[in-house]
């Protein structure tokens, strides 16, 4: 409520389920709390969510990026009631946001964009970046704005600016722990923080800065890859709608980059095309080798692209 400045006055539409932190204490909770209003949808439908738009008039809403991207694409059949609305912001959450869909959405629907980052055992927010006239970057997970966070290195020390390590949470909000399972508790706790299985840094504005889950990392012949730099990058070609990078088994390496792209509607593009584009951009060993187009990447329950056993879905292993 603090960090998005939420009054008697904002009206928020939920297209996030319920039975997910992001939806019950990111826009309900948040919304009732302030004394404001919320239209609680049967659920994200990006062919009704203009029509919603449209006659609850709200001053802002909330969404996972495939659900932003979903959006967008039919942004331009819908101009009319683009125009008419009057969002004060749009929040973004519960995976990282493409820089380029950020500005995206900024110049589609003239407002700010806030990215936020949070999980379940802490009670949803850990940070957030700020509303204007705030500090905010793209692809950035914000500053921290609910339980004390910091980076831990492999010797069980915080890490100071720039230095890439574990995130790690503690304060009123972040769980006590987990019912009747104490070997999750024993790995997921180290001398009073929190593990949250998520790699990052601190850049020098103290904004969080996301490389990717821990497990997520693609290790190639020693390299360790974080996946979320190479999604971001493809993501910079025009022609591309969603990107998700994944690891794939290889005899000698250990493991291969592998990347799985959706392109935008009437647009073309080919494996070479996008390796030449992407040699201005990645070192050589980012670079990945398999690339397959489809025309929808494997979503969870919440809308988030599965990135862990991807190339098993997509009979690679």
């Amino acid at each position: 409520v603090q960090t998005l400045n939420l009054n008697r006055s904002d009206k928020c539409i939920n297209i996030m389920p319920l039975f997910h932190i992001h939806g019950i204490v990111g826009l309900l909770l948040s919304s009732l709390f302030s004394g404001g209003t919320i239209f609680t949808s049967p659920g994200f439908n990006a062919l009704k969510f203009f029509s919603w738009l449209k006659t609850f008039s709200p001053t802002w809403y909330s969404a996972v990026p495939t659900m932003h991207q979903a959006i967008l694409s039919r942004a331009s059949r819908n101009s009319e009631i683009i125009a008419e609305t009057k969002l004060r912001f749009i929040r973004s959450s519960s995976a990282p946001l493409p820089s380029t869909t950020m500005k995206e959405i900024e110049s589609t629907f003239h407002c700010p964009v806030i990215e936020s980052y949070g999980m379940t055992e802490a009670a949803h927010q850990m940070t957030s970046n700020h509303l204007p006239p705030g500090k905010r970057k793209a692809a950035k997970a914000g500053f921290a704005a609910g339980p004390e966070i910091a980076i831990m290195g492999n010797k069980k020390n915080i890490l100071e600016k720039g230095k890439i390590g574990e995130i790690v949470i503690r304060g009123k909000s972040v769980t006590k722990g987990y019912l009747n399972n104490p070997k999750a508790n024993n790995d997921s706790f180290i001398e009073g923080w929190f593990r949250t299985g998520d790699q990052g840094f601190f850049d020098e504005d103290d904004l969080l800065q996301l490389t990717g889950r821990i497990k997520e990392i693609i290790n190639k012949g020693g390299e360790k890859i974080a996946p979320l730099e190479i999604d971001d990058t493809i993501m910079q070609h025009e022609s591309v709608f969603q990107a998700i990078t994944f690891p794939i088994i290889h005899t000698k390496l250990g493991e291969e980059v592998a990347a799985a792209i959706v392109l935008k509607t009437k647009h073309q593009l080919t494996e070479q095309e996008l390796k030449e584009f992407l040699r201005n951009k990645l070192a050589p060993f980012k670079i990945p080798q398999t690339i397959i187009f489809l025309d929808e990447i494997p979503k969870g329950k919440t809308g988030k692209l599965q990135r862990l056993g991807l190339a098993k879905t997509l009979g690679l292993e």
